[in-house]
């Protein structure tokens, strides 16, 4: 990937002997000028980091979270704790790492470890919240059970993600809103990780709605929703159906009508569904009857040879050939053959406004269809990735690369991505403002 970004900057420099360089190129490289940086570093033979989560709070500042994972395994298999770092200058600089949460290691604890980290910054405020799995199950193994559950915890920051309080325990909270399910009751689950979509338009007191969905044994997705910051969650829904029965680790998204989009991993591409609210003050509603697997649709997202978690993402843009603000979709997925080759897809909607009558036969497989590129970020072995929007319109890219060899899984890199680079110049960011200069540490 340096190749892909030093290529880039030498291209855009040369004047003579080869294709001139035009002053849109000139003023992308000028607000592209931070290179990416290893957040996290893996090195072979030494405790691995993995699982990017990523938040940007109301002042613009950063937030990127770690797995550290001392016993070397998944979540469940022992001592895992949670590391961040913080950016307030869009990501040119970042500061030290911190402990968010830290495993005993103590074999059967409850918080043996903290892992999978799923979080969200308060548009409103300067709260932020992570929700991760804690304890020493694994989510996979059949002694994990309703009775002995992939355990959740929920941490609160109240001053900009800088400083977290002590975990709390929400397992039964989370679990008992399926017991009643004619799915039966869910044995092992855990909130998908990365990045958890907070609404732009639905607020219910203090708070804009979050929304998280869970990827969950059995039955399938579930999708559940909190109008107080991550204190409480409700099913989103009807509990006795899934919307993606056949889905893996899964990730939502608000449409610009409001409605909410599930994008879930499955092999080769992705399972999309929408929720279409009827009312959304009482967040009821239905999902379509059956989820869109996007690989077999004309246009679709693909993911050859791999099934991986990825991130969904829509920010306001500008579409440069008519100059109108639309609302685009960003998808990101290893693109394969395998973990490797990290990209983004990417498509404009029909409308970025809420109450047109685009909305009204809105599909998923509308959703599924009709995606453009993708961005090729990196070349290497790569797999999860999440992201979020800068305040100065760059796309904040969090993902997770083999950067220092081959089987180092993972290095967790950070890169910030104009939309002209991700789209190949036909779209822009509404804010393009530069970033600001970089503080001393």
């Amino acid at each position: 990937m340096r190749q892909l970004f030093l290529s880039f900057l030498l291209v855009g420099t040369l004047t003579a002997g080869a294709q001139s360089t035009t002053a849109s190129q000139v003023a992308r490289i000028s607000t592209d000028d931070a290179v990416e940086r290893p957040l996290f570093k893996t090195f072979p033979g030494e405790i691995p980091y993995r699982i990017p989560a990523i938040a940007v709070n109301r002042r613009g500042e950063l937030i990127a979270v770690s797995d550290y994972r001392p016993c070397g395994g998944d979540i469940g298999f022992g001592k895992v704790d949670l590391r961040y770092r913080i950016s307030d200058n869009n990501g040119a600089t970042w500061s030290r790492e911190y402990v968010l949460a830290e495993g005993d290691g103590v074999k059967g604890s409850k918080t043996c470890g903290y892992g999978d980290a799923a979080i969200a910054a308060d548009r409103g405020s300067d709260e932020a919240v992570v929700v991760c799995v804690t304890g020493n199950t694994v989510y996979g193994s059949g002694s994990t059970t309703r009775k002995n559950p992939n355990r959740v915890a929920v941490l609160h920051s109240t001053d900009g993600g800088h400083h977290w309080g002590r975990p709390v325990d929400i397992t039964e909270q989370i679990y008992a809103l399926f017991d009643q399910s004619r799915l039966g009751p869910v044995d092992a689950l855990f909130f998908g990780s990365g990045r958890i979509c907070q609404s732009r338009l639905i607020r219910v007191g203090h708070y804009y709605r979050l929304y998280a969905a869970l990827c969950a044994r059995p039955g399938g997705n579930r999708v559940v929703y909190s109008d107080d910051l991550g204190r409480t969650w409700q099913a989103l829904g009807d509990i006795h159906t899934s919307p993606a029965p056949n889905g893996d680790e899964p990730k939502v998204e608000e449409l610009p009508n409001g409605d909410v989009l599930l994008s879930s991993r499955v092999s080769g591409g992705r399972l999309f569904n929408i929720f279409h609210y009827l009312s959304e003050r009482n967040a009821t509603g239905a999902w379509e009857q059956q989820p869109v697997l996007s690989q077999k649709e004309n246009g679709g997202i693909k993911a050859l040879q791999n099934s991986t978690n990825g991130e969904i993402l829509l920010v306001d843009a500008r579409d440069n050939a008519t100059h109108r603000p639309v609302r685009l979709a960003l998808q990101s997925v290893p693109l394969g053959p395998g973990r490797a080759n990290v990209g983004i897809y990417y498509k404009a909607l029909p409308t970025n406004k809420r109450r047109a009558p685009e909305w009204e036969h809105y599909t998923a497989k509308d959703f599924a269809t009709g995606w453009g590129g993708p961005l090729k970020v990196t070349t290497l072995g790569s797999a999860y990735s999440t992201m979020v929007q800068q305040t100065d319109g760059r796309i904040a890219f969090f993902y997770e690369e083999e950067t220092y060899g081959k089987g180092a899984c993972y290095t967790n890199m950070y890169v910030p991505l104009t939309l002209e680079r991700i789209t190949d110049g036909k779209f822009s960011a509404l804010r393009t403002q530069l970033p600001p200069k970089a503080k001393r540490r």
